[in-house]
């Protein structure tokens, strides 16, 4: 049996790509009706202001400098979205961390296995000069 491998001879980086695999589709697989629902639901691609409920505060003046500045700086803030953009902006962000998650997964793999290579050769050149 090869140096890191597990119980059932698999080494233990591609058990550890296995499972993170397994979980990150059984996570998409529970989320998957909730999105169909959500769709069936969403009444319409209106926008927030015609949908819901607001209250006028004042009535319209002219915006001094510092308002107008300030209205451009916060508009991000004040703009309205939609539950079905942020579930896909969480997925894609999900997605993101899975990825990241899988590539240092195998770097370590990788780093692993040759840190395992020196031991070995390492062990060798002891026996061959004993």
């Amino acid at each position: 049996m090869p140096a890191g491998a597990g119980r059932h001879g698999l080494p233990q980086g591609r058990r550890l790509c296995w499972l993170l695999c397994a979980f990150t589709l059984k996570l998409c697989q529970a989320e998957a009706p909730v999105q169909e629902e959500k769709l069936s639901v969403s009444t319409s691609n209106l926008p927030c202001w015609l949908v819901e409920e607001f209250v006028v505060s004042e009535e319209c003046s002219r915006c001094s400098s510092f308002q107008a500045v300030s209205f451009y700086i916060f508009l991000p803030a004040l703009s309205c979205r939609s539950a079905l953009m942020e579930q896909r902006l969480f997925w894609k962000f999900e997605g993101a961390v899975v990825c990241v998650a899988l590539i240092f997964a195998c770097l370590v793999i990788l780093r692993q296995r040759q840190l395992d290579r020196k031991a070995l050769e390492k062990v060798r050149k002891q026996i061959e000069s004993i």
